[in-house]
Order: structure tokens, then sequence, then C-alpha cells
């Protein structure tokens, strides 16, 4: 599907030869990182600057052709993928991350910045950026926004949003704003910062954003804890939130996928004796953590065991059991994602019933449950379902989205709604909220060229 010429020579126009991919290149950029989502475009167009974000998608939309935007392309629910032809607007160019602000613990990054990049600024300068996740080394700043990523550090510092304090963008019908001097107040009308961060790239192209540092402590220890089961560990972490100041993470896995990922990784099990549940504690200081941690740990019923580390060697290896679950779940297969909320009251019991939810829409699937048990996200796999047969899609979809709404919680935590989750958003949202989103999207994108099959869909 070639470009149409006169399209073709305009685009060039603005980004130069280069910066216009249109060969067996595009590639990359037309299937995700999980290989669920595979889609083909006409091109890939690079722009250098925000000016240029904004010519291309002047002379898009005067050709009505559909622009993707896409960072480093690390989403899981079809959001940067062109399922449906789009040309993709590549913003890997917009890399730059600027000086860090001491007196304001700020910085201003480029839209292709990776979150690593960031954090690595932020360090530098003796400070941190606390967003922070598994894809930090190719997820882009961008592309964090666009979904208001949380990651491991929501329970203390919250997501992406939280760390936002204005953004460079633009608007599908060509204009700019942009808002980067990083006041930390300002009420002058809408806070548009806010509308486009989660919004998915449908009312805008996010090019830069100004962010929140904040202080980097001296001292972290990590502690493994195991249970006896989920109630067990979810009243623990209640408890630590509550009485732990310094408590930065709380990530819980189960015994399954800890097995899966040190047969993997080639590494033993935590403990001499495995454990139905483990809670991954962190907590972080000026001051040593660690008597503190001991003594909250302590202090809880139900705990079979604790491995705690506080040099960077230890830590790293008591966090694999986490962050190598991703990658572990994709040997056995390519897995259906679902990345759900939950009301802490409801965790344990939909963690405990939500399998049973899948093998009956599914009955040859095994579910893998892990996630950030301190703020009720939880990320369901399943894996032994062929991922190529939509009508099983739809009813595995829809079991598992009803089950949760049914149980209070929301069909999207951190990774977003994307394609993937168009059709169900209507389980989660009611009729009064669709439209207003949809009178935002008509008000920023009146010609329906970003995303258009995103969110809300066609």
């Amino acid at each position: 599907m070639p470009l149409d010429p006169s399209l073709r020579r305009e685009l060039v126009d603005v980004v130069g030869p280069a910066h216009l991919i249109d060969d067996d290149r595009r590639a990359s950029y037309e299937i995700d990182w999980t290989g669920r989502f595979r889609g083909a475009t006409p091109a890939v167009v690079r722009p250098g600057g925000t000016d240029e974000v904004a010519a291309v998608l002047d002379v898009c939309r005067r050709h009505g052709v559909a622009v993707v935007p896409q960072g480093g392309n690390t989403g899981l629910v079809g959001g940067s993928v062109p399922l449906a032809g789009e040309v993709v607007l590549s913003l890997r160019r917009l890399d730059a991350v600027g000086e860090v602000d001491r007196e304001a613990a700020q910085l201003t990054a480029g839209a292709g910045a990776s979150v690593e990049s960031v954090q690595q600024a932020a360090a530098r300068a003796g400070l941190r950026y606390a967003v922070d996740f598994g894809a930090r080394g190719s997820a882009t700043v961008g592309g964090s926004v666009a979904t208001d990523a949380g990651g491991i550090n929501v329970l203390r510092w919250g997501g992406t949003r939280a760390q936002l304090l204005g953004v460079e963008a633009v608007l599908g019908t060509g204009d700019v704003v942009s808002r980067l001097q990083g006041l930390v107040k300002d009420n002058t009308g809408y806070d548009l910062a806010g509308v486009l961060c989660g919004s998915e790239g449908t009312l805008g192209v996010v090019t830069a954003a100004r962010l929140r540092l904040v202080a980097a402590h001296e001292h972290t220890v990590t502690a493994l804890v195991a249970f006896a089961d989920v109630p067990a560990a979810v009243r623990a972490v209640a408890t630590w939130r509550s009485s732990l100041d310094t408590l930065d993470a709380a990530e819980i896995v189960l015994d399954p996928g800890v097995r899966l990922v040190a047969g993997v990784l080639g590494c033993g099990l935590p403990f001499d004796r495995p454990a139905p549940v483990y809670v991954l504690v962190e907590a972080s200081g000026h001051d040593d953590p660690t008597d503190d941690l001991a003594v909250a740990v302590g202090a809880v019923v139900g705990v079979l065991g604790v491995a705690v580390a506080s040099d960077a060697a230890g830590r790293s290896r008591l966090w694999r059991y986490r962050e190598e679950h991703t990658s572990s779940i994709n040997t056995v297969g390519v897995p259906h994602k679902y990345d759900v909320t939950l009301p802490i009251a409801a965790l344990a019991g939909f963690m405990a019933d939500v399998p049973a939810v899948v093998r009956a829409a599914a009955p040859s699937a095994t579910t893998w449950l892990f996630g950030h048990v301190g703020d009720g996200n939880i990320h369901v796999n399943v894996t032994g379902v062929a991922v190529d047969d939509p009508a099983l899609d739809e009813v595995l979809d829809e079991a598992v989205y009803r089950f949760v709404v049914a149980c209070g919680g929301c069909i999207s935590a951190e990774h977003g709604i994307g394609t993937a989750k168009a059709r169900w958003l209507s389980l989660d949202r009611s009729a009064g909220d669709l439209a207003a989103m949809r009178a935002l999207k008509s008000a920023f994108d009146p010609a329906g060229i970003l995303n258009p099959a995103v969110l809300l869909g066609q």
C-alpha cells in the first residue's frame, strides 16, 4: 500500500528523505512487543521537533490520512501499532533530556527520551524520577504520558500524571500547546496536560514533558516475604502502608510464576521451602529503614519466611522474581494480557476466582497472576490459548472484564485501552463519561486523524 505520491513529496519536504521510511525497515514499527498485535503502514515518518510534528499532522490532515503516534512501541494493548493502515508518526528522534533544575527538582524531556534516560539524568543530579517499570530502557516519556504509565512506585509517588507539571503537544487541529515552565501552582483554566495524559494519542501528540523529580534516598532495603495465602499478604501490605512512611513498593507474585522465573533464569527458588504467595516490599529513606521494615514485617500474622537485601546486587536478585515474570511468561507462549485494578477489599477474592473464570471461557488456559498489590493493580496473563482466534478472544475478554467490573474494579490500570479494550470500555464507563470523551475528541481532533481506532474506537 504505497503512499500517494503527492502525500509522500509533502512529507519528505517536512522531515527529509532520510526520515520517511517506506521500505522493508517499516517492519519493526508494525508489530508490538508481545507479537500479538501486527499491522501494516505505508510509511513511518520521523520528525525531529515540535514544528515538524505540527507540519506532518497538517499534511496528513489535508490528505485525510490517519496517524498512529509511536514511541518505544512497548505498549501491550495495540495502541501504537498501525492496525488499520495508518501512517506511523515515530517520536524517537525527540529524545533530548534537558538539564536538571535542582532548585525546583524538575527537568524537561522530549517525547522520545527513554524513561531510563530521565532516571539517569535525575540520579546524576542527586535526585530521582519516581516512575519506574520493567520496560524503562525502551519505553519513552511520550508513551508514558500518553498512557499515564504507573509501575512499581505508584504506592508512594503516584503514576505519571502525578509527576507531570506540563507538556508541549500538537493537537489534531495542528495547534501547539506548550506549558513547560514547571509551575507547581497554576490554575489558569483547564489542565490540558492532565487531559492529554492518558489520552493515548487520540487528542494530541505529546512532544515534550516537564517532569517532577523527588529525593534520592541514601538507603534502600528490599525484602521478599512469603505467605500461606493471598488474604494474609493483602492484610500485611495494608498494615505496612499505614505504618511505614518509607514504603516505596509492594509487589505480589505466586508460586507458579516464581517457579517459572527460576526455571527460565536457571536460578534457585528464593526459599528452601516454597510458599504459595510472595510479596516483594521495598522501602527507602535518608535514614536506614531496615530496622523499621523488620519490625513491620515481624508485626504481621502469617509470614512463612523473609529474605532481606540492602546492597544493589542482593536487591536485584530479589527483584528478578518479580521483574522477570513478563519475559518468562512469554517463553510459554504469546499471552493474553489483562491489566486491571480492584478495590483492595476485593483483591484476594478476585485472585482466587479469576483462574476459574478464565478456564470456563478457555478450558486449555493457564492463568498467571502478579502485580502491584499495594495499589490493587493485578496483571492477569493467560497462556495456552490461540492468539489468532478472534471469536475466542472475544469470549475470553468478555469473561475477564465482566468479572473485573462485577468485583468493583476497572479494566485498565496502567496499560491503557488501546484497540484491545476499546470494545469493552462501556463496561467501565457510563454513557455520560463516553459522551464527554467523544466531545473532547471532536474538539481536539475534529478531523479524526489521531489514533482513530484507539480508546473510543471508530
